[in-house]
């Protein structure tokens, strides 16, 4: 069995590709990044370091290196004769992955497997973004043929890979827990054997599960960490006033959790105490600069903050710990990360009402507004 992973980075490596190897798969990276291709290229293994209870050292082997940007044409033929294609490249990314699974569809036998394609990214539904990219690129007459050749699954997917160390090389260290589900009806009777992953009928109760506890809870530490002056994420949970601010914003999004979808109180207090558990681990070496980046997009409409807000705000229930993270992350002041820069230049020059409706998608009228212009107001001017 041959899978095709985009995206050789430090998820790729320590999570997907990793579960992959473990699943008895030939593994087949692809990234831009010539010298991190070449260094894998170059080497037989590399090593994930798991930390936390439980932990292990585990060698991948036996994977093979192409670089996407200047061996287009190997690519093509992996992904042709391939059984999985998956990513971890970012969803904004995949659009330029699109080209590569056309071109192998087309090249792909008739009467050849579908090649399974999983987008593993931190958002929504991220397989079907880069299905109608790829479907953009074909004909509606041809579209019938391509698709027929591949199965899309969406998939939810969570593991903490921190910042690696400088001298690491290809090496990386995780947390021992992970969790890859993978919706099941796409492929009726015949789902991919991966031990590592679990297929679940209905995929989205455990996507926004998985992004309004972790990546909610994660980046709420973050910003309120930043601003009590913490550098670890783990030493910011440790602070019973950054830890009372985070438990506050995940009590609001367990409550539309447990509105929306099947899981009682109890799961949803035992998943959230097992997410802040995950934060804690003090062999994690993740900072809040590095959690706390890209502070623009996390404060999108669809996105962490925001989104689960004006689900709640909707249903009548409270938001006051959500827009207290929206107004920490507005102070989120790190010169080195470019989007930092540009909110502190888009709140220095705009109005609060243009602030919400430009950088979070919240329109005028809409029961989240008042709240989120009133928490822009609080914060311009602040540096």
């Amino acid at each position: 069995m041959k899978a095709v992973h985009f995206g050789a980075g430090n998820i790729g490596r320590g999570f997907v590709g990793l579960l992959l190897h473990d699943a008895g798969y030939e593994v087949v990276f692809a990234d831009v990044n010539a010298e991190l291709i070449d260094a894998l290229a170059a080497s037989d293994h590399y090593t994930v370091h798991e930390v936390g209870a439980g932990a292990r050292d585990l060698v991948v082997d036996g994977y093979r290196a192409i670089n996407s940007q200047t061996d287009a044409a190997a690519l093509v033929d992996e992904l042709a004769s391939a059984d999985l294609a998956t990513t971890a490249v970012g969803p904004s990314i995949l659009r330029f992955i699109a080209p590569h699974l056309v071109m192998a569809l087309r090249a792909r036998p008739a009467d050849a497997p579908p090649l399974a394609i999983m987008a593993c990214e931190n958002a929504i539904n991220a397989t079907d973004l880069l299905r109608d990219e790829i479907a953009s690129l074909s004909s509606p007459e041809e579209w019938p043929s391509l698709s027929a050749k591949a199965v899309f699954a969406n998939t939810a997917v969570d593991r903490i890979v921190p910042g690696q160390a400088p001298d690491a090389g290809l090496d990386v260290t995780v947390e021992t827990f992970f969790e890859w589900a993978i919706e099941r009806p796409p492929f009726g009777e015949h789902a991919p054997a991966i031990p590592g992953a679990h297929f679940v009928d209905d995929l989205a109760p455990y996507i926004e599960r998985k992004l309004f506890t972790v990546n909610t809870g994660h980046a709420a530490t973050a910003y309120f960490g930043f601003l009590a002056g913490h550098s670890r994420i783990s030493d910011a949970l440790a602070d019973p006033d950054v830890a009372s601010a985070v438990e506050r914003v995940l009590g609001e999004t367990s409550a539309l959790i447990t509105a929306k979808h099947d899981f009682s109180e109890e799961e949803q207090a035992r998943y959230r105490a097992t997410i802040l558990e995950r934060f804690r681990n003090p062999e994690l070496p993740d900072t809040v600069e590095r959690v706390g980046r890209q502070p623009l997009r996390k404060l999108g409409r669809h996105e962490r903050f925001v989104g689960p807000a004006a689900d709640l705000v909707s249903l009548g229930r409270p938001v006051d710990g959500l827009l207290a993270a929206v107004g920490a992350a507005l102070r989120f002041d790190v010169p080195a990360d470019p989007e930092s820069v540009e909110l502190r230049e888009l709140l220095d020059r705009s109005e609060p009402a243009a602030f919400v409706h430009e950088v979070t998608g919240i329109g005028a009228g809409h029961p989240l507004e008042a709240g989120l212009v009133d928490v822009v107001a609080a914060a311009k001017g602040v540096g």
